[in-house]
């Protein structure tokens, strides 16, 4: 029996409702100063009470030593294992707009750039341009008359971000990004990694010719790179998996897109602690929310210690505004993303479970040392979610 269907016979219902936190990018590496992480240095009193009521433990996101991104990492954290579930970029992000899509679509993420005189990449985001261009810009593209037999449709899905779904007979997505990543040379052509791919592959090199002539009036985004191509297939939903009614709250529309491929109620929000904790509240009905806090990760990103740490203290005063309307509590990030290297890692994650049925260990604190002493151990990131579901009275005794 395959884990999942396995999983899916101890499924029964329950009244108690999970709140499923996810930190972006939360776990970090000690300050040379102190030999604290940002999450040790941030002052998190909610976190530290749930800590000390609850379990806490480590987890792996894919497997050690690997450095996951943030599709894979959020697909395992919702139970999927990664390497069974590959979903390209492209899927993610047409999911995150709400695009239709439908098993057999191909789609891509597209970054709008800037082509120089001699078609070679100049700005690889085109100036990093707005919402208020990237927009109008998408919605050209999707205007273009579609090749005999198939359709094709863009979106626009943040600043100079947007997606394309090509729709027709025979295609699939094994084909490899047209962003080299560098400047200076030309986009590659968009390449059939195997036969099949084949005929997707020709369209999307025709589209990206008819891109940039469409586009040949502006000075910055005159040009299109497409990454992450993949083909549509919907993972089995949480509803079918475990019995739940799953909502998901975030800012990001490429988590909104994980959310929706796992079958939840998905509702995107700008990015302020208020407005999270507006919608959470409205949802708190519901049997299961993941709320998706982005900016630990951001700042990570950015090199910036002191930020992350005071993203990590507004991630803390949301949850202390929601943690008494839900009987299990999970907050964990998705990877880690210590500042001092500006980038994903593969370090453990610091996770922590409250509920009733917790084994309290009196944890001093919630932070990458406490949580390595932790009860939970350290696990994988897809055995969280049957963790949880045992801890909200949703998984029944297997055997007699």
């Amino acid at each position: 029996m395959k884990r999942l269907d396995f999983y899916r016979s101890l499924a029964i219902p329950s009244e108690r409702r999970i709140l499923f936190m996810v930190l972006d990018g939360l776990g970090g590496l000690p300050h040379p100063a102190t030999g604290l992480s940002e999450l040790e240095t941030a002052k998190t009193p909610t976190l530290d009470r749930l800590a000390s009521a609850g379990e806490v433990g480590l987890t792996t996101p894919v497997l050690p030593g690997v450095t996951p991104g943030s599709g894979p990492a959020h697909i395992a954290l919702f139970g999927y294992d990664p390497l069974e579930y590959q979903v390209g970029r492209g899927v993610l992000a047409a999911l995150g707009v709400a695009a239709d899509l439908r098993p057999g679509d191909v789609a891509a993420r597209i970054n709008f750039c800037s082509l120089d005189a001699d078609g070679n990449v100049s700005d690889r985001r085109a100036g990093r341009i707005g919402d208020e261009i990237g927009a109008p810009l998408a919605a050209r593209l999707d205007a273009l008359p579609n090749p005999d037999g198939f359709e094709i449709t863009v979106r626009h899905v943040k600043q100079y971000r947007a997606c394309v779904v090509f729709r027709g007979d025979g295609l699939e997505g094994n084909i490899g990004d047209t962003d080299s990543q560098h400047t200076g040379v030309p986009p590659l052509a968009p390449l059939a990694l195997d036969a099949g791919s084949a005929r997707a592959a020709t369209l999307a090199a025709d589209f990206v010719e008819r891109a940039a002539k469409e586009l040949s009036d502006q000075s910055a985004a005159n040009g299109v790179l497409l990454r992450g191509f993949d083909g549509y297939a919907p993972l089995p939903s949480m509803e079918d998996l475990y019995g739940i009614d799953a909502a998901a709250v975030a800012a990001y529309p490429m988590y909104l897109g994980v959310a929706r491929l796992a079958g939840m109620e998905a509702h995107g929000v700008d990015d302020s602690p208020a407005a999270l904790v507006e919608k959470v509240q409205e949802l708190a009905a519901k049997d299961f929310v993941f709320l998706h806090y982005k900016a630990t990760d951001s700042r990570g990103e950015d090199g910036d210690f002191d930020g992350k740490v005071a993203e990590i203290e507004k991630a803390d005063a949301v949850l202390g505004r929601l943690a008494a309307e839900f009987d299990v509590v999970m907050v964990t990030g998705d990877h880690s993303t210590p500042s001092r290297m500006r980038a994903h890692s593969w370090h453990p994650v610091p996770l922590l479970i409250a509920g009733p049925d917790a084994r309290a260990q009196a944890a001093t604190g919630f932070g990458e040392q406490a949580c390595a002493r932790g009860g939970i151990g350290q696990i994988r990131a897809d055995e969280v979610m049957p963790l949880v579901l045992a801890h909200a009275g949703r998984l029944r005794k297997f055997g007699a």
